[in-house]
């Protein structure tokens, strides 16, 4: 469990970042963290695996105290991909960036072995496994940052803008595999703009502005409200708008459409009616 009470945080006495956070996320959730850019998401995220300490209030993980828990302890627990795959890859190869962190943890060398030629095909990077990562695509150097870090299997994930620079096929890929961590009962939590994504795969949304928790709700509750997207300056969904500007000329259309099969079904019925 991951239970934030009443944090604040500033890099500086006179800059705060985040103002009195207070939010717990139960283990099977998936959640989006979500808002405009300097809304305070990543500083947020990143009180998660101790990488930052709050100024006031506690950041609980499984009951333990960030303040008095290093970042090493935290990393058996919390996996965390950054939005600039660069900023954590370092070994020569892929294999050996894959196997670095199951080894660092000390799993046996068989499961090393089995779990990076796993990963590696899952994110369609075996053909390139001994080659170095900067030799890379920037979306395939993403896709080997998840990898490094989802082969651990950790009991929270965290994912900063994870489907920028990735194709539909990649996207469905990563769908499946958030999929398989929410039935581990291990926690997803998504630092994202990509408002289509999140509609098929999140359970809950955390709507951040200026530092504040602005909303917490369902997909529906959050993406389907428009007027509360401005105040955080994010768009709706295409298919949002789209049963918003329907639902203008068409009174009997569902005015809280956010996906694609319902707005498939309420046209259907439409039809059917006329």
């Amino acid at each position: 469990m991951i239970l934030f009470d009443g944090v604040w945080f500033g890099y500086t006495p006179d800059r705060t970042i985040l103002h009195d956070i207070s939010v717990e996320i139960s283990p099977g959730e998936v959640v989006a963290l979500m808002g405009e850019n300097g809304a305070g998401k990543t500083t947020l995220v990143k009180h998660i695996n101790g990488l930052l300490k709050p100024s006031r209030g506690t950041v609980f993980i499984d009951g333990v105290d960030t303040r008095t828990t290093s970042t090493a302890a935290l990393a058996h627990k919390v996996g965390f991909v950054f939005q600039n795959a660069d900023h954590q890859l370092f070994a020569d190869t892929l294999e050996g960036e894959v196997a670095f962190a199951l080894r660092n943890l000390g799993f046996p060398e068989g499961e090393v072995d089995e779990r990076v030629s796993r990963y590696l095909e899952q994110f369609d990077l075996t053909r390139y496994k001994e080659r170095s990562p900067f030799l890379l695509s920037g979306g395939e150097r993403k896709r080997l940052a998840l990898a490094s870090v989802l082969c651990v299997e950790p009991d929270i994930l965290i994912l900063d803008e994870p489907t920028q620079a990735q194709d539909a096929k990649q996207k469905r890929k990563l769908a499946q595999l958030i999929d398989s961590f929410r039935c581990s009962d291990s926690i997803v939590l998504l630092v994202t703009h990509d408002v289509e994504f999140a509609v098929q795969i999140v359970d809950r949304i955390l709507l951040l502005s200026q530092g504040r928790l602005l909303a917490d709700g369902s997909p529906r509750q959050i993406l389907g409200n428009h007027d509360l997207l401005r105040r955080a300056r994010l768009l709706p969904p295409q298919i949002a708008q789209l049963a918003h500007t329907l639902a203008d000329k068409l009174p009997t259309f569902p005015r809280d459409i956010i996906a694609l099969e319902e707005a498939v079904k309420a046209t259907s019925k439409l039809f059917a009616r006329r």
